[in-house]
């Protein structure tokens, strides 16, 4: 069965999305108040922290970094490395959703304080674009929820989504983590100036 991680800031068509998932015979991942809203709707979800055994730390600051997800992401399509999660008792993961904590926004804000600017810098979520984009042969990464349709689409007719599409999905992601990053660069050179 298809594994699918969801860890969205913006949960702009996550509950469809998921829903459709899981009529689809996924199972789904989901970390911190992704999953609490997928549970709340009736969503049959497991948190990350069950499916890792290692509970979020740091007031919520680490949530996905655990060898059972990147694991499962940057696994390649090898009977070496699927036998090697599931020797841990892991498996795939094939589909992550995910964005970023709204750093832009933040430090757009009248006020704001360094330390809420500092929190707001997203760190499980750019390693989770990271490596579903690396892995695109074989992983799915939706980190813009104008993507969820097409890629419904594709499950829901070729029952896969076509590397095209899963290349092109990835530069997205290596595009706005790559953004992402030079924004925050450029906050902290201005501060320190």
């Amino acid at each position: 069965m298809p594994q699918a991680i969801l860890s969205v800031h913006n949960k702009t068509g996550i509950l469809p999305l998921a829903q459709s998932l899981v009529a689809l015979g996924w199972e789904l991942l989901a970390s911190g108040g992704t999953a609490r809203l997928l549970m709340e709707a009736g969503v049959p979800v497991t948190e990350v922290a069950a499916y890792t055994k290692s509970p979020e730390i740091l007031g919520g600051r680490v949530k996905t970094l655990h060898p059972a997800v990147h694991g499962g992401l940057l696994a390649r399509p090898t009977q070496a490395d699927l036998a090697q999660l599931q020797n841990l008792g892991w498996d795939y993961i094939d589909l992550v959703v995910v964005n970023l904590y709204p750093f832009e926004e933040t430090i757009a804000k009248t006020g704001v304080s360094y330390a809420e600017v500092i929190e707001n810098i997203d760190i499980g979520g750019v390693t989770l674009i990271r490596a579903a984009a690396k892995n695109h042969e074989r992983v799915t990464l939706l980190c813009d929820p104008a993507d969820y349709e097409s890629v419904l689409a594709e499950l829901r007719g070729a029952g896969m989504v076509p590397p095209a599409l899963r290349q092109a999905l990835a530069v997205k992601g290596f595009r706005a983590t790559a953004h992402y990053d030079a924004v925050i660069a450029s906050y902290l050179a201005d501060r320190t100036a």
